[in-house]
């Protein structure tokens, strides 16, 4: 059966699997989840995942959550190489990190700052702009550190397609990113040398954009853990 992927149209969790499958040539149906209507709360979604978060990807009957989880699973099962996911333990071990880094502090505090003000009832405080500024200053102290073309190699692999997300948020808000030069660098090599994985970004990256300008109304939603903005 074809791989299903269950996705968010500006979800940077969402776009970075897009972009593994893309990598890797997978055939796959996208279906695309409306954050804005609440499908993601649906009973129905919590069968597929009872987090209710997005993306889920389902391979033949096994459902997976977690973007990092999944981006591991393709890599592993569905690698034409090593290239994405080396099994080298130290290599791996570089890019694993990368993940958890994004996980725990790049793409939080971007997301903080960035995404959930435009989507539910929080400010762009003082503090939550430090935290964009630490995360930057330890990305570019390791790429400053590791001396590689890419986040955590001379090849792409599935640690870039999780940062560079990441990273996008903060061009669609207009956030210069200058600096930091390694990540500028990065993030300026990545589109240049990947046109059509930064092309998957950019569509998101666009709607992100969009909506920064005029944020849409979620004022119908009683979601558990963000305040929502009710106008």
């Amino acid at each position: 059966m074809k791989l299903i992927l269950y996705s968010v149209s500006d979800g940077p969790p969402s776009l970075a699997v897009q972009q593994a499958l893309a990598y890797l040539c997978l055939d796959y149906d996208l279906v695309n989840v409306d954050f804005g209507a609440g499908d993601h709360m649906t009973e129905e979604f919590e069968k597929k995942n009872p987090q209710k978060e997005i993306p889920v990807l389902d391979d033949d009957g096994f459902l997976l959550g977690e973007s990092n989880a999944i981006l591991q699973y393709l890599a592993e099962k569905y690698g034409r190489d090593e290239t994405l996911y080396p099994s080298d333990p130290k290599t791996r071990a570089v890019i694993n990190h990368r993940l958890c880094f994004n996980l725990s502090t790049y793409y939080r505090y971007i997301s903080e700052y960035s995404m959930a003000p435009i989507f539910f009832d929080y400010q762009r405080t003082p503090l939550a702009l430090k935290k964009v500024k630490i995360a930057l200053d330890n990305f570019n102290t390791y790429l400053k550190r590791l001396g590689t073309k890419y986040a955590a190699g001379d090849n792409v692999t599935i640690a870039d397609f999780q940062l560079i997300t990441a990273t996008m948020c903060l061009e669609a808000i207009n956030f210069d990113i200058k600096s930091w030069p390694l990540v500028d660098e990065w993030y300026r090599k990545y589109k240049l040398e990947n046109p059509k994985l930064w092309k998957i970004v950019e569509q998101g990256m666009k709607e992100i954009a969009e909506f920064e300008k005029n944020p849409p109304d979620l004022s119908h939603m009683d979601h558990p853990i963000h305040p929502v903005r009710r106008k």
